[in-house]
C-alpha cells in the first residue's frame, strides 16, 4: 500500500511540473531575461510584403510601396532583390533596457555572436501583441520603432491598440505620429476593399481630383478636414477616397481618427 502510495505521489508530483513547465513564456518574458545583449525573432509576414537590405516593399496588386532604401544591414543578409518573408527583428538590450529595435524582411540572419539570443520562430500574433505593447509603453524612439513591424505580422489585428496609442496623449508625438499614419494606410484599404473597379474615361480628371484633394489638405483645419471626410466617405473612385485617407492621416485631428475607427471596426 506504501508503494502504491508513493508511486502515486511521484506521478502526481511529474504531471503538476509537467502543467506548471505546459505555458509557453511569453516574448516578454523571454526579452527580460536578457539584460544585457541582442534578441532576435521571426515571424510570418502577410502576403505582398519582400525585402532586401533595409528596404521594405509591399505589392497590393495596383503597385508597390517601398520604405527603406540601403541595401546593407548588420543583422540580415539576402541573395534576392526582394526576398519574401519572413519578418525579422532584432532588440539590443543594455542594462535591462531596450535601446534599439530592427526590423527586416527575408534574406537569413547572419552569424550571431556569444551575445545574440535567437527566439527562433515565435506566432505572427503573439508578435504584433509585444510590439504593441513596446509602443504602449516605451517613451523614447523605440516605440516608434515598434508600429510599423507590427502592421507586418500575418492575421494581426493591432488596429484598435493603434487608436489608442494614437489617442495617448502620454506618448511621444512620434510614436503617435506612426499609429495616425498606419491607421490611415490600414482605413484606406477597408475602405476601398469591398469596391468594384472603375474604369475612368480620363487620366486627366483624376489628376485634378486628386490634385483638389491635395489642396483641401492644405486648408485651414474647420474647412479642409470635414471636407476631406466628405471625400473619404462618398467619392466613387477608391483611389481618390484612399487619397482623402492618406492626408487625414496626416492631419492628427481627432475627426481623422474617429473616422479611422469606424471603417476598421465596421461589421
Amino acid at each position: 500500500m506504501t508503494s502504491i502510495a508513493g508511486t502515486t505521489a511521484v506521478v502526481l508530483a511529474a504531471l503538476a511540473g509537467i502543467a506548471r513547465a505546459a505555458p509557453a513564456q511569453s516574448i516578454a518574458s523571454q526579452v527580460a531575461r536578457v539584460s544585457n545583449g541582442t534578441v532576435r525573432m521571426t515571424f510570418a509576414a502577410r502576403p505582398g510584403i519582400c525585402g532586401s537590405g533595409n528596404s521594405i516593399r509591399r505589392s497590393n496588386g495596383r503597385g508597390c510601396t517601398s520604405w527603406g532604401n540601403e541595401n546593407y544591414s548588420r543583422d540580415v543578409e539576402w541573395e534576392s532583390d526582394c526576398s519574401v518573408g519572413p519578418a525579422r527583428v532584432v532588440l539590443d538590450r543594455r542594462n535591462g533596457e531596450l535601446t534599439d529595435l530592427r526590423f527586416y524582411v527575408g534574406g537569413r540572419w547572419r552569424p550571431a555572436g556569444a551575445d545574440v539570443v535567437d527566439l527562433g520562430t515565435v506566432p505572427a500574433r503573439e508578435a504584433a501583441d509585444y510590439l504593441v505593447s513596446i509602443a504602449q509603453s516605451e517613451k523614447g524612439s523605440i516605440g516608434e520603432k515598434a508600429i510599423f513591424p507590427a502592421t507586418i505580422a500575418d492575421s494581426a489585428t493591432i488596429w484598435p491598440a493603434l487608436i489608442k496609442v494614437a489617442r495617448n496623449p502620454d506618448l511621444p508625438r512620434g510614436t503617435r505620429t506612426q499609429s495616425v499614419f498606419w491607421l490611415g494606410q490600414a482605413a484606406g484599404d477597408a475602405a476601398t476593399a469591398n469596391l468594384n473597379s472603375l474604369v475612368l474615361d480620363n487620366d486627366v480628371d483624376r489628376e485634378v481630383r486628386e490634385q483638389a484633394v491635395f489642396a483641401l489638405s492644405q486648408r485651414p483645419r474647420d474647412e479642409g478636414i470635414p471636407a476631406l471626410i466628405a471625400v473619404a466617405r462618398t467619392n466613387k473612385d477608391p483611389e481618390i477616397r484612399k487619397k482623402a485617407l492618406f492626408w487625414l492621416g496626416q492631419s492628427h485631428d481627432p475627426r481623422a481618427l474617429d473616422l479611422f475607427e469606424e471603417l476598421l471596426t465596421k461589421k
